[in-house]
């Protein structure tokens, strides 16, 4: 009579070091995923003092981080441009230190100007012939603010770097979370009514500015500046404080 196999415990069972886990993902993104050539458009360009390139490619639905190092940058053969659309031949790999999923670019090659860019252009020309971005529609920002309103999603990973700057330079300072979709075509909509609402306001979308503003089906939120001044009351004293010397931060 044969016995019946054992049942495993899940609490012996090996428990992976985050490095170890990323490790695993990254090999299996190599090894699964040959090298190719994906084209898009540059957003959010970045020539580090190294030598190294570091962008976002993407189209009208989605986006990936790419990087290309001095050894393959000095060899291009034309100086690629923000909102420029090319085609690149690139690795899919993990940058471990981040665990993101990236793109380890080997060439690049224009393909053309960016259906993207060039559609922020147009609204970009508009607004400026509707006199919204006149000299005399500006107001001076307050030399010491009593508070600072940021407008994004709780998730957006640009908060975290918002306040990771404000904990630098303000760490007393407070600051108001505005709840609000940025990307969508709620998005607009909502950003505009929360601008009404706010006094000094940090608006934050992801990874670039073009995109949120090309999926808006009404003309970006800067329509309805300036805002109003509202007394300090708006500045409610509840929600989520990040770390005692972290700048306070209230949920609206």
């Amino acid at each position: 009579m044969s016995s019946l196999p054992r049942s495993v415990d899940p609490l012996s069972a090996r428990v992976s070091s985050v490095s170890e886990f990323v490790l695993q993902i990254r090999r299996l993104v190599e090894g699964n995923i040959p090298l190719g050539w994906i084209g898009g458009e540059i957003s959010n360009l970045t020539r580090a003092a190294s030598g190294h390139l570091y962008f976002t490619l993407k189209d009208e639905r989605a986006q990936i981080r790419c990087a290309m190092w001095r050894t393959r940058a000095q060899l291009l053969a034309f100086r690629p441009q923000e909102g420029q659309r090319v085609e690149i031949r690139a690795q899919a790999t993990v940058y471990e230190a981040r665990g993101d999923l990236q793109l380890s670019v080997e060439q690049i090659r224009p393909a053309g100007p960016g259906n993207l860019y060039e559609a922020f252009l147009r609204l970009k020309a508009r607004l400026e012939t509707e006199g919204l971005f006149d000299a005399d529609r500006k107001h001076s920002l307050p030399a010491l603010p009593r508070g600072v309103g940021i407008i994004t999603s709780p998730a957006a990973a640009a908060l975290r770097d918002v306040l990771a700057s404000l904990r630098r330079r303000a760490p007393a300072l407070p600051v108001v979370l505005y709840p609000c979709p940025v990307q969508g075509e709620e998005a607009g909509p909502r950003i505009a009514q929360t601008i009404l609402e706010s006094v000094v306001l940090s608006l934050w979308s992801p990874a670039s500015a073009t995109r949120p503003m090309s999926r808006w089906p009404i003309s970006p939120p800067i329509c309805v500046l300036p805002p109003p001044r509202l007394p300090q009351k708006w500045f409610r004293r509840a929600g989520w404080r990040p770390g005692s010397n972290s700048p306070t931060l209230h949920a609206r």
